[in-house]
């Protein structure tokens, strides 16, 4: 009797150290999982503000005549599929703005915050 207890009480002690073991584990590869999350959202995050300053660049700074409605409409839903309310108060500020000199000085500023957000400076 007393040898099946030994291996009995051996057995649930292998069990506890295992379960501890894989429960250690499972929290690591949480972790993990949730940090590749995170750089996932970034990323995606990151090519949203990419595809938006290009077609900035494309449409507006290059543009040779004035911009149409088609365009605006779809630098609007482009930097508002941003989902970045910093972003979106300057881009407003560009707008609205009353002349061509504000309007520089806007568009130095948009593109500005929009490559921090790439590449946040520390």
């Amino acid at each position: 009797m007393t040898r099946q207890k030994a291996i009995l009480t051996i057995i649930i002690l292998l069990l506890i150290v295992g379960s501890v073991y894989f429960g250690l584990r499972c929290f690591g590869v949480q972790k993990e999982f949730h940090q590749a999350r995170a750089a996932l959202e970034n990323q995606k995050t990151n090519e949203k503000v990419l595809d938006f300053t290009k077609l900035f660049i494309e449409k507006i700074l290059k543009a040779e005549t004035e911009v149409d409605f088609e365009t605006r409409l779809k630098l609007e839903n482009a930097i508002r599929n941003l989902d970045d309310k910093e972003v979106l108060e300057q881009w407003n500020k560009f707008v609205n703005s009353k002349n061509e000199g504000e309007a520089q000085s806007q568009v130095k500023n948009l593109l500005e915050l929009l490559i921090n957000k790439i590449h946040p400076v520390e």
